[in-house]
Formats: C-alpha cells, sequence, structure tokens
C-alpha cells in the first residue's frame, strides 16, 4: 500500500507527496526512463544529482534480458542498478502491442516473440504481475492493451473492455505490501462516454493510483489536453495521478494545470543522445553550425555540469565528432532541466500562482520551439 498526501491545490493544479518503500516523491514527478535497467547514458549517481526521485522500468525488455528471475537473484532492480530510490514498471503491455505481427491477443494474455532472438513468449496479467514482483517494483501498473491510434470506436470499446478485465486480474495478483502499490490504467481513446466507463470500471476495483494511457499516440496536443479535461478530473482526488509517456515540457505544464501529478517520457535522454538540449527559451539542435565558435552555456539560468563547465561551441564539437560525451552531458543537462521544471511547478502551486506560472511558460516556451 502507498501513501499518499495532497498537500494543496490551485483550482485543478495539484501539490503532494507520495510515499514508497524507498523513499518519498515530490508530486508533481517527472520520472526518467531506465527502460532496461539503466537512463541510458547516465550513471544512476548522474539521474540522483539532477534531483530525480523515481525513475522506470520495463517489464517486457526485463524480461526478455537479463530476466526478472535473474533480476530477482540480485535482490531486486534497486540493487541490481544501484538505483536505491523507488522505481516503477511499465507492465509490458504498450512494448507487447507494437510488436504488430509478432503477437496474438486473446482472453488470456499476449503470446508473442521476442523482437531479440524469436523466442516464444506469453504475457498475461498474472505473468506481469509476477514480472514486477521479482523486479521488486515499488509502482506496479496493470497490464492493459493500448490500441493504436486512430482505431474505430467499437474497437477502442473491446480494447477497453478486455484492458478492465484485465485489471481485475492484475489487481487479484498483484501482492500487497506496505510501501508498494498498483495502479489502474483509464482507457478508452479519445471518447468521453468510454473513458468514464473505464474510470468508474477502474475505481470499483480500487487502485493506489490511476494512470491515464492512450494518448501522446499521435493525437495532438489540443485534443490530448481537452481528454484531460474531463479524464484527470474523475479520478479520485485522494489517489495519485499518472499520464502516461508524456512528455514535452509544454504537455506537462498543461497537464498539471489540468490535475496530473506524475509523467514519464523518453524525450529528454533520447533528444540527448540526438543533439537536442531543452531550455528555458526552446530546444537547442546542438548539431547546427550557429553554436560553433559560440562560448556561452546551454542555459545561461542552468546549474548542471554541462551548463556549469562548457560552451555551446565545445558540446557542438561533441556532438558533431560523435563523441559520447556529448550525449552524456546533453542527457543529464535534459533530465536537470525536466527536474528544475517539476520544482518551479510545485512552488508555483504551493505560492497559489501556478495559472500566472503555466501562462508565461507557454507564451515563453510556445510550441516547443527549436533553434
Amino acid at each position: 500500500m502507498l501513501k499518499f498526501n495532497l498537500k494543496t491545490t490551485e483550482n485543478k493544479a495539484r501539490r503532494g507527496e507520495l510515499e514508497t518503500a524507498h523513499g518519498t516523491i515530490q508530486t508533481p514527478a517527472f520520472m526518467p526512463v531506465g527502460t532496461c535497467g539503466t537512463v541510458k547514458a547516465m550513471t544512476p549517481e548522474m539521474v540522483k544529482s539532477t534531483g530525480a526521485e523515481i525513475i522506470l522500468g520495463n517489464t517486457y525488455h526485463l524480461m526478455l534480458r537479463p530476466t526478472a528471475e535473474r533480476v530477482a537473484s540480485f535482490g531486486g532492480l534497486h540493487k541490481f542498478m544501484n538505483w536505491h530510490g523507488p522505481i516503477l514498471t511499465d507492465s509490458g503491455g504498450f512494448q507487447v502491442m507494437s510488436l504488430s505481427g509478432l503477437r496474438k491477443i486473446t482472453e488470456e494474455g499476449v503470446s508473442f516473440q521476442s523482437h531479440i532472438d524469436g523466442s516464444k513468449h506469453m504475457l498475461s496479467p498474472e505473468r506481469s504481475m509476477e514480472i514486477q514482483y521479482l523486479l521488486d517494483s515499488n509502482i506496479t501498473m496493470a497490464f492493459d492493451e493500448c490500441i493504436k491510434y486512430p482505431s474505430p470506436k467499437p474497437a477502442v470499446k473491446k480494447s477497453m473492455e478486455m484492458s478492465m478485465r484485465w485489471a481485475k486480474r492484475s489487481k487479484d495478483a498483484f501482492k500487497d505490501r506496505a510501501g508498494y502499490g498498483i495502479f489502474g490504467i483509464v482507457q478508452g481513446g479519445m471518447h468521453e462516454d468510454l473513458r468514464m466507463q473505464s474510470i468508474k470500471a477502474l475505481t470499483d476495483i480500487g487502485f493506489d493510483g490511476y494512470a491515464i494511457g492512450g494518448l501522446a499516440v499521435g493525437e495532438g496536443q489540443e485534443m490530448m489536453f481537452s481528454v484531460l479535461d474531463y479524464t484527470a478530473s474523475s479520478l479520485p482526488d485522494d489517489k495519485p495521478r499518472y499520464l502516461m509517456g508524456v512528455g514535452r515540457p509544454s504537455d506537462i505544464v498543461g497537464s498539471v494545470l489540468r490535475g496530473v501529478d506524475m509523467f514519464d517520457c523518453v524525450m529528454p535522454s533520447r533528444s540527448g543522445r540526438t543533439g537536442q538540449a531543452f531550455t528555458s527559451h526552446g530546444v537547442l539542435n546542438m548539431r547546427n553550425a550557429c553554436h560553433i565558435d559560440d562560448h556561452s552555456p546551454l542555459d545561461a539560468e542552468c546549474t548542471c555540469p554541462a551548463c556549469t563547465h562548457y560552451t555551446r561551441g565545445y558540446i557542438h564539437h561533441l556532438i558533431r565528432a560523435g563523441e559520447i560525451l556529448g550525449s552524456m552531458l546533453l542527457t543529464q543537462h535534459n533530465i536537470h532541466f525536466y527536474q528544475n521544471l517539476m520544482r518551479q511547478i510545485r512552488l508555483a502551486i504551493e505560492e497559489n500562482r501556478y495559472q500566472q506560472f503555466h501562462d508565461e511558460f507557454m507564451a515563453k516556451y510556445a510550441h516547443d520551439r527549436k533553434m
């Protein structure tokens, strides 16, 4: 069981704390993605130095290698990767669904072939719960189907209803203990009536938190926000709300305004490996020649090592030369930027000025423009 303390609110924006067996998470929170037991291009110590309090691991990838049983033999994922803070694990459903022709969905679960070696596996709600238990995940995600967007409404309805049956099986198979919890996942595509049906089914089952799935799948920010407008506020006030796979800085700022507490996305780390830097004034493409003689830091408002010790010109050189250090510095900077953004968000809610913060940020960071 997890304990969530809602400290204060400003309209729909929420400031809280989520207590787990491996530490307390200040919300709103952003979780760096450590899919295979590592946040790419960073050590756990580097991740912690950014202010991150929780990271995300993935059932699908870890069950294939090194296997959940092997991770358990090392004492769980915390000890295996030397991360002592909380861990949330994705159920594996999203990754399995993306395998397309390599998988088959039935009421029992999903049978699939590994993308690594073609070996055959079965992932059901019960097996997903077992794997996440072996990984020692603090926050276990219910097993669900994330249907592709767009899909016909009858297909979305059928998928959502199966996911709700899987949610019940997930909850029944979850091993409850102090400092650990399970989140249900709201599905239903872009259809308000289906989202409301999903929320009722999940709240009738009862979970430690509620995730909003099936967004940031190509529908665009305006539609995503319109779904959040009615979805987030319909979830229980006393439980954390997690928007899965989101996102860009403006997505996060806009989603907090609508009542979301937790986020994850590969964007800051993936962008770091592809030469992009998030800054307080937009996104920099460090491959661009305009940076070649630039003696300024990536972001004068940032205190990360990349901004404190290195110039844009040097980082441009590293990226153009294909040096690993370039990816390391940009990834650390990006995750530091995201964590600093979350600190600013939390402070603005505490001081009852989040609407102002939101408006100013969205104006300054319009469309996450690139430079």
